[in-house]
């Protein structure tokens, strides 16, 4: 029994090894990675707004009322360089101005589409893609978020 005994040990060792080796992993596989929302729930997140915004207590700078910005149009904020749609009513979204033909700021949002008086490049305010070029790629987006009073700021 001594040989039964021995083998039934091996077995047992080996397969808590396993699962040792899998918990071990599962331990350090997402909460490692930014951005996975693992880890840590109450770590700060500041995801591109400015440090002032990050602070404890600190409230972000509005950039804009939700009432001025039109329905299927946008408005420009040239001194924070974004540009902020509202696709269909109570939806807003918010992209960078600089355009990525060749670093120009866009200028006017009309018929749909944000526009760049550089080269001609036009951007869907829906989603920042593409609508027509030079640019190949579309505005980039940034976390906004909308107060209760309607004031929309960077998150």
């Amino acid at each position: 029994m001594t040989d039964s005994n021995t083998a039934r040990r091996t077995v047992l060792a080996a397969g808590a090894a396993v699962l040792a080796g899998g918990t071990l992993a599962a331990c350090g596989s997402d909460a490692d990675k930014p951005g996975t929302g693992a880890g840590n729930a109450s770590a700060p997140q500041t995801g591109g707004a400015s440090p002032a915004a990050s602070a404890p207590g600190a409230v972000a700078e509005p950039l804009v009322k939700s009432s001025a910005v039109p329905v299927g149009g946008g408005t420009v904020i040239k001194e924070q360089k974004v540009v902020v749609t509202q696709p269909t009513a109570g939806s807003f979204r918010c992209f960078t101005a600089v355009c990525p033909h060749q670093g120009c700021l866009v200028d006017k949002v009309e018929n749909g589409t944000i526009d760049c008086p550089c080269h001609g490049s036009k951007f869907k305010v829906a989603d920042g893609a593409v609508a027509h070029g030079p640019a190949v790629k579309p505005l980039a987006e940034k976390k906004i978020t909308v107060s209760p009073e309607g004031e929309i700021s960077l998150a």
